[in-house]
């Protein structure tokens, strides 16, 4: 039945969920205006929200309307209420539970009610207490026993679920990281927290301040601030703050999806066993074999060799040989695919095949008798090819050198071990050959950050004898793989480049020597291609070429190597559909391998450049990328890499010195501006 609420009456209500008592003071239309005690302002509610308080003497209904410190006053004793309800519903049968007015219940729990004592009872009843409920009709009825069992079963629940959450949140804002160990303490629901935390950080779109990411932070005490929750996550080592957004997500953000611990294990047992096509090997231990690489790369899949030989030295490239091992479509093999690149970041290597492999039993290891792809090669005295051979072999590295190593070995080729002198005066014959043909070189130091101890640390890589050397052999066996492809009309990996049309000499002449006159001729150049039939590549200054030298590190020098072994054995070869499909495959992860890899040192750059944000440098101008907003490319010397900023002043000229300085540099938000001027 409705209620006839009238002015001046006193009313309960529920007011964005806190319990209040006031005064009816008048009508507008369905809402009433209510008066409260202490500083709350009037306030218009729907009368379908106003609660009846029942019978009140004239006196009671006349005193002022209590603050909520009066009403706080007011302590309801456990024991009162359970005794009230046992008064009321002890004996009664769930069908016939006895009803009763606020007023009524506050005489039971109270006494003679006071506005005071109504208030407390009107809190209390919207409070946690599991003995009185508010029905419909606006009464209040004792709940059944059963209910009241099951409320209590519920309030326990949640009350040890409280504390499990306050066990977890302990974990979590504690001062030292969340190790593996202690995330294991975790319970699936918090670490599903932690998970979506870092998805909340990586995902720019989302809003913080709204559901249900607000809740989340508010959950861990956290601000909807994206700095603070970096700064939270970092904190607990569960962000590092330096790694490249892009690798999130990518084939290289995990551990190895195929081929885990067990396969590896069962192909380092299996090395040792005779495989297809070792009885077709040629034993080449005699030779003496040279691995160089920089100190600490420790996957090894190329050596050389000097061999005497009728008609003049043989130079020998020997290649690592994984197809020895890794089967086609095997689950390692699947994986190697799927990852196409081992991607190689300022802290690491992240493996296309895994470490504990490719650094073992896939390399060529000093010592050790270890499988190859092995291509020899004897030069004329212009550097042209004259023969060359190319077959499945055992070798045994001799010498794990260094490229300072190898520099040494080449300037002073002490008696008894001239083999590098001479193979670098080989390998310079074949540089000048294909410079004739008109290829291109860019022989200048290049600068790399890499991740130290206490920060990043510039790596600058000059092109030394034995680099050089080491590259141009790496080109010769390209070349070779190339030309049998060409002849045997086989589908191979080629590498092409379209030509170019260069800047006139009379135009380079104008152009200081160096990185300006190096970046006049780059910007001519067209990207390389990758293609299934042989095409000139324009800058190497090759009919054909395959890169073939890396098949630890490259999924597509591993598809040369198995097509050129079927080749060697006689056996089926991919066509040109089947490689073009698997090299397809490949376009997606070397692409986003290259992103990583530039987010990552530029990410590095800015962190260093923050460090010395105060110095300034001097820098060569190289040309204009945007002139309408003066964006411009420089060299920097003293970092052997170029960069982009912004120039001031006069119009600079290619190779025109200029002075660099940092004008603002965030590396946590990807900022760097430069001003060259």
């Amino acid at each position: 039945m409705a209620h006839d609420f009238q002015s001046d009456e006193i009313v309960c209500v529920l007011i964005k969920g806190q319990p209040l008592i006031g005064r009816l003071v008048s009508f507008k239309g369905n809402k009433a205006i209510l008066t409260f005690g202490g500083h709350r302002r009037d306030q218009e509610v729907p009368l379908r929200d106003l609660v009846p308080c029942g019978h009140l003497s004239d006196s009671r209904h006349r005193s002022a309307l209590p603050t909520p410190e009066q009403v706080q006053t007011i302590f309801l004793s456990s024991r009162v209420c359970a005794e009230a309800w046992w008064l009321l519903a002890g004996d009664a049968t769930d069908e016939v539970l006895p009803t009763l007015s606020l007023t009524d219940l506050t005489e039971l729990l109270v006494g003679l009610p006071d506005l005071t004592a109504l208030a407390a009872v009107w809190s209390w009843v919207n409070g946690p207490q599991t003995w009185f409920r508010l029905r419909r009709d606006r009464t209040l009825q004792a709940r059944p026993l059963q209910e009241i069992r099951q409320q209590r079963l519920q309030q326990r629940r949640e009350r040890l679920q409280q504390e499990r959450d306050n066990h977890q949140l302990a974990l979590l804002n504690s001062p030292v990281t969340l190790t593996e160990q202690r995330r294991g303490l975790l319970d699936p629901a918090w670490s599903n927290r932690l998970d979506q935390l870092l998805e909340l950080h990586h995902d720019p779109v989302v809003n913080l301040g709204e559901e249900p990411a607000l809740g989340l932070l508010r959950l861990l005490g956290l601000p909807p601030d994206r700095r603070a929750l970096k700064n939270w996550l970092v904190a607990r080592d569960l962000l590092d703050p330096h790694q490249p957004s892009s690798l999130r997500g990518s084939a290289w953000s995990g551990p190895f999806a195929e081929g885990g611990p067990e396969t590896v294990e069962l192909l380092l047992a299996r090395a040792g066993d005779i495989c297809a096509g070792d009885d077709t090997r040629v034993d080449l231990t005699a030779q003496r074999v040279y691995t160089l690489d920089d100190a600490a790369t420790r996957e090894i899949d190329d050596g050389l060799a000097l061999e005497p030989g009728e008609g003049g030295p043989w130079v020998w490239v020997h290649i690592a040989d994984p197809a020895r091992l890794i089967e086609p479509d095997s689950p390692l093999d699947l994986e190697a695919r799927r990852r196409a690149t081992s991607l190689y970041l300022a802290d690491g290597v992240l493996p296309m095949l895994p470490l504990e492999l490719a650094t073992d039993v896939l390399s060529l290891r000093a010592g050790q008798r270890c499988p190859a792809l092995s291509v020899g090669v004897l030069l004329d005295d212009n550097g042209a090819v004259v023969d060359s051979r190319c077959q499945r072999s055992w070798v045994q590295p001799r010498y794990r050198l260094t490229y300072e190593d190898g520099d040494e070995l080449i300037e002073l080729a002490p008696p008894g071990d001239e083999d590098l002198a001479q193979l670098s005066l080989l390998l310079k014959r074949r540089f000048h050959w294909r410079q004739r043909r008109g290829a291109i070189n860019f022989d200048r130091q290049e600068g790399r950050f890499r991740r130290g101890g206490k920060g990043p640390e510039l790596q600058v890589v000059d092109p030394s004898p034995a680099r050089v050397m080491v590259s141009e052999a790496m080109l010769l066996m390209g070349a070779v793989v190339a030309e049998i492809g060409r002849r045997e009309g086989l589908a191979l990996p080629y590498r092409s480049q379209p030509p170019a049309e260069l800047p006139t000499e009379q135009e380079l002449a104008e152009i200081p020597e160096g990185p300006a006159r190096d970046a006049a001729v780059k910007r001519c150049l067209s990207r390389g291609l990758q293609g299934t039939k042989p095409m000139p590549h324009f800058s190497l200054g090759l009919d054909a070429y395959v890169q073939a030298t890396s098949p630890i590190r490259r999924y597509s020098d591993l598809l040369a190597h198995r097509q050129l072994i079927a080749w060697m054995e006689q056996q089926p070869v991919l066509e040109e559909p089947q490689l073009r499909e698997l090299l397809d495959e490949l376009e997606d992860p070397l692409r986003q391998s290259i992103q990583i890899g530039r987010e990552d040192q530029r990410h590095w750059q800015q962190v260093w450049l923050e460090k010395h944000r105060e110095q300034q440098w001097s820098v060569q101008f190289l040309r204009w990328l945007r002139p309408q907003d003066r964006l411009a490319l420089a060299h920097v010397p003293d970092l052997a890499m170029d960069l982009v900023g912004h120039a001031d002043g006069a119009e600079p000229s290619p190779g025109q010195l200029l002075t660099m300085a940092v004008v603002h540099v965030n590396p946590d938000e990807g900022e760097l501006k430069l001003r060259f001027q």
